[in-house]
């Protein structure tokens, strides 16, 4: 999934009071306008939570910066660990003269938009969606390892035999898993699922097969996926606004036992350190580990 760090985090309610005809926006929040799609020059303000990777954070910054008429005010938010340390002298870079402050361990950056802000283009394209030529796959900054295969993931491809029938993979990020699952000429549909809408794009770049579709929607909603599978695989999120949550991965299980048919299986790839075995018990009949390694767990979990 992209989803992973802050991915489900949003700004404390009281950090940013929004100015009079402004918009509130949140790179990280699904269903939110995308900044990329607004007119040059349209907003007449903008408050919004930036994202904690630098390359991720200076390309919404730009576009922000773009989509705001000259003059606009523009409030940006960031816990101080997580890219708000850097804000001013980011939005320093743009030509913005700055107003700083602090709240709530987050750091408050107050600004207008200049006449002619500097560097846009550069970071706008720095984030923007490219093809990763070691993955052989679209990508984007900010996406859940976005330019490398994570660990638990290269794992689960190793250690799931192949699969067949009707599945889904919930949290499917850029569509690696998927490619592994698809390779099983016995996989007859495959739903993918993220609240990523980069993730999204990206994976249907990435995966064009007829047995697929994707979704851009929270795994966790019950109309998110199909119903009756006969098997589910995923490497469930498990932080919220950066800070740690289990109870993420743990409703990934439970959604995805209600998805599957009696007799269907979940793959699931999880860091070690992670307690699900306790909610798989809970939903499932039979569940078994079938790796160990490199900080993270197979399970094979029968309904």
């Amino acid at each position: 999934m992209s989803a992973r760090p802050g991915v489900y985090g949003h700004p404390p309610a009281d950090l940013a009071a929004v100015p009079d005809g402004a918009v509130q926006f949140s790179p990280l929040v699904p269903g939110g306008a995308a900044l990329e799609e607004l007119a040059e020059r349209s907003l007449p303000g903008l408050t919004m939570l930036a994202p904690p990777g630098t390359l991720e954070r200076r390309h919404v910054l730009a576009l922000a910066l773009r989509a705001l008429a000259p003059g606009a005010s523009l409030t940006v938010l960031a816990p101080k660990d997580r890219g708000g340390s850097r804000l001013a002298r980011e939005l320093s870079s743009f030509g913005c003269r700055l107003d700083e402050s602090a709240k709530s361990h987050h750091r408050i950056v107050r600004t207008v938009r200049p006449d002619a802000p500097t560097g846009l283009d550069e970071a706008i394209a720095e984030g923007a969606p490219r093809r990763d030529d070691g993955l052989g796959l679209w990508t984007q900054p900010g996406i859940f390892s976005w330019n490398r295969i994570d660990p638990g993931t290269a794992l689960l491809i190793e250690t799931m035999p192949p699969l067949s029938g009707r599945g889904a993979d919930l949290g499917c990020g850029l569509g690696i898993l998927a490619h592994a699952v698809l390779a099983s000429p016995k996989v007859t549909a495959l739903a993918l699922v993220d609240n990523d809408r980069r993730a999204v794009e990206a994976a249907r770049r990435n995966v064009g097969d007829p047995r697929v579709t994707v979704t851009w929607a929270d795994a966790r909603a019950a109309d998110a996926v199909p119903e009756r599978l006969d098997f589910v695989v995923m490497n469930p999120p498990f932080h919220d606004g950066g800070a740690e949550d289990r109870t993420l991965g743990q409703a990934f299980i439970r959604r995805a036992a209600a998805a599957l048919r009696p007799g269907g299986t979940l793959w699931l790839t999880a860091n070690t350190h992670l307690p699900y075995e306790a909610t798989l018990g809970e939903v499932f009949k039979e569940v078994t580990q079938r790796a160990s390694a490199h900080g993270y767990k197979i399970h094979e979990a029968r309904k």
